[in-house]
């Protein structure tokens, strides 16, 4: 992303006012890697619950083989499509802010999740779920490395947020596993309320909001490459049961390269493109 400069004396101030923050305070770095982890962990552990429900998610909604994809598509795609662009609100408005109205739109969409009861209504809240991910991931980062100084604080802080990510994966199988067998599928997201109102709570107490920069959104660059590439997965998908040749698969697929193209053209106008093209430049 290519964002407005800010000065010098600003960066080191913020970089200073975070050293104090967490210097000579052992429990309130820990609280602050605690609640930037544990939901960023929920994140990764509510994607992988999802595809241990799977089964029983198919037996109660009526989904098919084929249909089966999009109970966990939307939200990738979403996710995947409104990145760059969560990471760009945190920097207009402040990362804390932005990662707590995160965290309530991804509870909120996990309680929806949860009690869905028809097809569309599921799609739809895992897509809403998506959305929350997509400024909570970055949201995450950035007030990690702002809360802790470069050197041994940063590094064991950012190595607690990557472990977060393998565990969350991997744990997210069994505990899904688990609890969709012994109880319901649905308890995985239910339980996403509880932890996300409590990190919340604690985020409004204890993390310090970031220095905003000016700027503004690439809007239209976002909704082209989450639309394009949305098209072109629904094309992939209907494959399987129409063929290639159908219509039904020809014009989503034709729909997503017009999109993508289009979101290439645009980019390549947008004063703050929300991916410079660039980079694909630089050997």
């Amino acid at each position: 992303m290519r964002t407005a400069p800010v000065p010098a004396t600003h960066v080191d101030r913020a970089a200073d006012q975070s050293t104090k923050a967490t210097s000579g305070a052992p429990a309130r770095a820990t609280l602050i890697r605690t609640i930037i982890c544990v939901s960023y962990f929920m994140v990764i552990l509510d994607n992988s619950i999802v595809f241990t429900g799977l089964p029983q998610i198919q037996s109660a909604m009526g989904f098919s083989a084929t249909g089966l994809s999009w109970i966990t598509n939307p939200y990738v795609l979403v996710f995947g499509g409104l990145l760059l662009l969560g990471a760009r609100a945190g920097d207009l408005f402040g990362h804390r802010r932005m990662f707590v109205y995160s965290l309530i739109v991804f509870s909120l969409a996990s309680l929806l999740v949860g009690a869905a009861q028809t097809q569309w209504w599921l799609i739809a809240a895992g897509a809403f779920q998506g959305v929350g991910a997509a400024v909570l991931a970055p949201s995450a980062l950035s007030l990690l490395t702002r809360s802790f100084a470069e050197g041994r604080a940063r590094n064991r802080a950012m190595a607690a947020y990557s472990a977060v990510a393998g565990l969350g994966a991997s744990l997210g199988l069994v505990v899904g596993g688990l609890v969709a067998d012994l109880i319901a599928w649905r308890v995985g997201f239910f339980l996403n309320v509880p932890v996300g109102l409590v990190m919340i709570w604690l985020a409004v107490r204890h993390l310090s909001e970031t220095e905003r920069r000016p700027g503004g959104f690439d809007v239209a660059s976002a909704l082209l490459a989450t639309l394009g590439s949305t098209a072109l997965v629904l094309g992939i998908v209907v494959a399987a049961d129409f063929g290639w040749s159908a219509p039904v698969t020809v014009g989503p697929l034709v729909a997503g390269l017009v999109l993508l193209g289009l979101f290439v053209a645009v980019e390549r106008r947008a004063a703050q493109p929300i991916v410079p093209l660039r980079l694909f430049a630089a050997r």
